[in-house]
């Protein structure tokens, strides 16, 4: 094991522990008006590049078991981010 390595995964885990935080605070909002699309889909192509990287450059490790679960926790939020965008829309009615 060295120390990038460890290094990134302390970073993954970092992010990985905020993703579900988000998640619980956006369903408990029932709202997507403090949730941003783009933010969202930049955030998944990034993690998307990261796994690339990890294949391309052959270093394939237990680090990107995080980087999965990352991408599992934020699709999770871009889900979310559907529903509260309807919950917004219902309770707009006409006024939208």
């Amino acid at each position: 094991m060295n120390i990038p390595e460890i290094l990134e995964t302390v970073m993954m885990i970092c992010f990985g522990f905020s993703w579900p935080l988000s998640v619980i605070k956006n369903i408990k909002a029932k709202s997507a008006k403090s949730m941003s699309l783009p933010f969202i889909i930049l955030i998944l192509c990034g993690y998307f590049a990261g796994i690339a990287s990890k294949f391309i450059s052959g270093n394939v490790g237990y680090v990107l078991i995080f980087y999965f679960i990352n991408v599992a926790s934020v699709s999770v939020n871009l889900t979310v981010y559907f529903i509260n965008r309807r919950h917004d829309k219902k309770s707009c009615g006409a006024n939208c």
